[in-house]
């Protein structure tokens, strides 16, 4: 569905094909058999984090996804480093160091029964990490994108200085930057998060999924996709490409059914043209990592040239794939994704 129509202008890029990406990586521990937390006597054990999951998609895709951030020179901090490489991520500019790797646990919800989340990150090795840590000039260097999102800025008053810095190093390279604003509020108040956010904006080529720390609610927040009103999107849209100068903005939508079916498309706007994706009635498995998924795609099909309506469907359909995944991590393949937009949705065994 198209609203106004007019000619795109789109972003041009370097020939390189070097993606980096800056965050946090935690170990993900989840309960068993869709089993709660007060009656598992074990948890699965995996590694993720929305930066790191979108590198390691990107390799997926057949980029070079890099991604930086501090882990504790111990084994965890191996272990979560060895997780990555495991898919292909560049790991060569991780700072080692600080106290521990930050974990969260996962209780997974099912029909009626929501999932729900609990953090220990704490004192985390990247809550201490500070520019000095990293060489931005050799980190960019043939830099083709940076991406970052919401959550970093959040874990200490020094990482939201590295994020700046980051994006600044980024920016001063001529390098096209993208933040998925990702907030949550567990971590930080809607008033602080204005605050910070709002002047990492000014340095941000591609907003995804706009919220309320800028005074519009979106992202991965449920709304009723056949009442969606799209003009009053793109009323928002507007106002926020005048204030912050973004070339683009994208936002995931989601209707939760139950906490085992949800329908989810996408909209994004450049400027001149608002389009929303088709729609996905998806079965979940897991859907943590799925708006990391929907970013990751967004910006290979907006690094491949693709038109921004495009790059959004082939997005929409890499997020659609991840919920049918289990772990953060979107391991389909780039011809599964294709396959998907082209409208394959039976789920036949391939043979």
């Amino acid at each position: 569905m198209y609203i106004w129509l007019y000619t795109v202008i789109p972003i041009t890029y370097s020939m390189s094909k070097k993606i980096v990406t800056f965050g946090e990586i935690m170990m993900r521990l989840s309960t068993p058999g869709n089993k709660r937390f007060v009656q598992t006597e074990s948890f699965d054990i995996t590694y993720g984090g929305g930066e790191a999951n979108v590198a390691a998609a990107l390799c997926n895709y057949g980029m070079q996804g890099i991604f930086f951030s501090k882990l504790p020179d111990n084994a965890l901090g191996q272990a979560a480093l060895n997780h990555l490489r495991r898919y292909g991520v560049d790991t060569q500019f991780m700072a080692r160091g600080g106290k521990r790797l930050g974990l969260y646990f996962l209780e997974p919800g099912v029909s009626m029964r929501s999932s729900q989340v609990i953090y220990d990150r704490a004192d985390a090795s990247i809550t201490e990490a500070e520019a000095s840590d990293f060489d931005f000039n050799e980190i960019f260097t043939d830099a083709a994108w940076f991406h970052t999102s919401g959550i970093t800025p959040a874990l200490s008053n020094s990482t939201a200085a590295l994020t700046l810095a980051a994006l600044k190093a980024a920016k001063a390279k001529g390098i096209t930057t993208s933040l998925d604003l990702n907030y949550r509020k567990k971590l930080w108040s809607t008033e602080k998060a204005r605050e910070v956010l709002s002047e990492l904006c000014q340095y941000v080529d591609v907003c995804i999924g706009p919220d309320a720390t800028l005074g519009f609610h979106s992202g991965d927040t449920d709304v009723n996709l056949d009442e969606l009103k799209s003009a009053d999107y793109l009323t928002v849209f507007k106002q926020l490409k005048e204030k912050y100068g973004f070339k683009y903005i994208a936002s995931g939508l989601r209707e939760s059914h139950s906490a085992s079916d949800n329908s989810i498309s996408a909209l994004i706007y450049d400027g001149n043209e608002l389009y929303r994706t088709a729609q996905y009635d998806v079965r979940i498995v897991d859907r943590v990592g799925a708006g990391d998924s929907f970013a990751s795609g967004l910006i290979y099909g907006l690094i491949k040239g693709m038109k921004p309506s495009d790059a959004a469907e082939f997005g929409v359909a890499a997020s659609a794939l991840k919920h049918t995944i289990p772990g953060d991590m979107n391991h389909a393949t780039l011809a599964e994704v294709e396959d998907l937009v082209k409208g394959n949705r039976s789920g036949k065994i391939q043979r």
